[in-house]
């Protein structure tokens, strides 16, 4: 089927969410529930914050509803068919499309040169190769030699955590599991597949990353496709170019998508992408979905604003310490700041917040969500604080 040359803002809205995996189908159940989201994002973001739920669980819940967190972490750390690296932040992709970022791994080396040479550094580098080598997958606290208040300049780390993390960066360290949040790293060669260590150039592997980004992106602006996987305007700029000259991309205009100048941006649609018949448009996110993560892409696509507010101080914050965007009827209309108190079992709704011109049904569906929400987390009660302009029933119930 031929592509369109230009798409309302709408249909650029359902052929986003459709390739992000927000359909009907994505609601089946199967044995592995969650494949369809991870086939979907190619990306699964990891983060340390764990107020309601710890990012990466949160892009299937939005998509698939609820399911087993033991279930998915046996998979991504256990099946083999994934790893961690610096793919968008911190993220699991697939292990064989990890040599998609060699290229990555040498600029790191070569950003980390001078101080990786240091006589401190580089001892500690070759003690970590060389334990890795002779032990097999350790913690850092296995790894440390010195007492650990010895810190360096680097996040407050250890030469130890440093250098693991430069072995990290490089491709030469994996992460073969977590334990308390804290990565086990192993050579990659213990941990990886000899087809999974080969290299690819660089303008092959980045347009192979572009072209993921354009499938699970759907249609993007230049701006998007390079921030998917973390790549350099320039360089994104040439991947398009090649994918455009082999028809995987084309060039369409987005009403409503315009440049500084006034004039329509430019934009791509992935030859696969389609404007689906039916959404499943419904869902809170994670504030590191890629719906959202990209925020200009989210204030061009739904028009809204949005900025987390961890690292804001409290007095200053506008609508909460961890606002989970809310999406009804595909689109962006409010915010939800979440807690799960666990020792209550209790859902904490801290605030909830409704755009202007939010669906009449906002609430319900807010509502609805939120049960769901606690639900999967095995909490047995909501608690809603009034704080906000979304009116949520006080006694809410899961």
């Amino acid at each position: 089927m031929q592509q369109p040359q230009s798409l309302s803002a709408s249909e650029a809205r359902r052929v986003a969410l459709g390739a992000q995996g927000f359909t009907n189908v994505a609601k089946l159940r199967s044995r592995r529930p969650f494949d369809g989201a991870l086939e979907r994002l190619h990306v699964l973001q990891i983060d340390s914050v764990n107020v309601f739920s710890r990012s990466h669980y949160m892009p299937v819940f939005s998509r698939h509803g609820g399911y087993s967190g033991e279930q998915l972490d046996a998979h991504l750390w256990g099946s083999g068919e994934f790893t961690e690296y610096w793919a968008h932040e911190a993220a699991f992709v697939p292990v064989a499309d990890r040599k998609l970022f060699g290229w990555r791994m040498d600029d790191f080396r070569q950003k980390h040169a001078e101080r990786a040479g240091s006589p401190q550094l580089a001892s500690a580098i070759a003690d970590v190769r060389s334990r890795l080598a002779s032990e097999g997958p350790q913690l850092v606290r296995d790894l440390e030699t010195v007492p650990r208040e010895k810190r360096g300049p680097w996040w407050d780390w250890s030469d130890t955590k440093q250098a693991v993390e430069m072995l990290f960066a490089w491709g030469e360290v994996v992460s073969t599991g977590r334990e308390g949040f804290q990565r086990r790293y192993a050579l990659a060669e213990q941990a990886l597949a000899p087809e999974d260590l080969v290299e690819v150039d660089r303008a092959t592997a980045q347009r192979q990353l572009v072209a993921r980004a354009a499938q699970s992106l759907g249609v993007a602006t230049l701006l998007d496709l390079a921030d998917y996987h973390r790549l350099r305007t320039a360089e994104a700029r040439a991947a398009v170019r090649a994918l455009e000259e082999s028809g995987e991309l084309v060039p369409v205009t987005v009403a409503g998508w315009t440049n500084r100048a006034g004039g329509p941006e430019p934009a791509w649609i992935h030859r696969d992408a389609r404007v689906p018949g039916r959404l499943a448009p419904n869902a809170l996110l994670t504030p590191f979905d890629p719906v959202v993560w990209f925020r200009p892409r989210a204030e061009r696509m739904f028009d809204f604003h949005y900025r987390i507010e961890i690292y804001t101080p409290k007095e200053k914050r506008q609508f909460g310490y961890y606002c989970l965007p809310l999406m009804v009827g595909g689109r962006l209309a409010g915010r939800i700041d979440l807690k799960a108190d666990r020792a209550e079992r209790a859902l904490l709704v801290q605030a909830a917040w409704q755009e202007p011109g939010a669906p009449a049904h906002t609430a319900e569906v807010a509502a609805d969500l939120l049960r769901q929400a606690a639900h999967w987390q095995g909490l047995d009660s909501i608690r809603v604080s009034g704080v906000g302009n979304l009116s949520l029933p006080a006694g809410l119930q899961r």
